[in-house]
């Protein structure tokens, strides 16, 4: 007489939690990497926004317009700074230029303009810029440009784990 083939399908209670363990430590290890690597690019992509503004100031500084405002009136500077989510509301730029990035939220590079002394433009987060980045002490981006003609860019207030060499602390 033949015996009865009894045939199982599907998985063991012991591979399933495995699989669960698995899972658990790779999101464990994954989801801070993950965040780390967004708030790297946020601080990047101020450093970018606010080094952006370098070339109008040049312009300005080359012309002999000294003050940031309204670029109708003599002297007076246009850095074309526009609004950014991850900068703090504030900052200043010309008022021509004002209401084109004044969109609730953004927020545009305070800008120190020089012939004599050093240049500078500071960028703070706020808005939607990461938890790290919007400590009680925001962090800031500075771009200063010497009077010999050079730029350089410091970061401060801001972890070293999220800062890129091209702006160092």
């Amino acid at each position: 007489m033949p015996r009865a083939r009894l045939e199982v399908r599907g998985f063991t209670l012991v591979e399933l939690m495995i699989a669960v363990a698995i899972i658990g430590v790779i999101a464990a290890i994954g989801i801070p990497q993950y965040q780390t690597y967004v708030f790297r690019s946020q601080v990047q992509r101020v450093v970018s926004e606010a080094g952006s503004l370098k070339a109008a100031l040049e312009s300005c500084l080359a012309s002999g317009r000294t003050s940031v405002g309204n670029p109708s009136t003599a002297g007076n500077c246009d850095p074309q700074a526009t609004g950014s989510n991850l900068q703090a509301a504030g900052g200043n730029a010309a008022p021509t230029i004002a209401t084109t990035w004044s969109a609730v939220g953004t927020g545009v590079p305070q800008v120190a303009l020089s012939a004599n002394d050093p240049t500078t433009i500071v960028a703070t987060f706020g808005n939607v810029a990461g938890g790290p980045l919007q400590a009680p002490t925001a962090g800031t981006i500075t771009w200063t440009r010497q009077t010999n003609g050079s730029w350089d860019c410091r970061a401060a207030n801001i972890e070293p784990k999220y800062v890129s060499s091209a702006c160092p602390l």
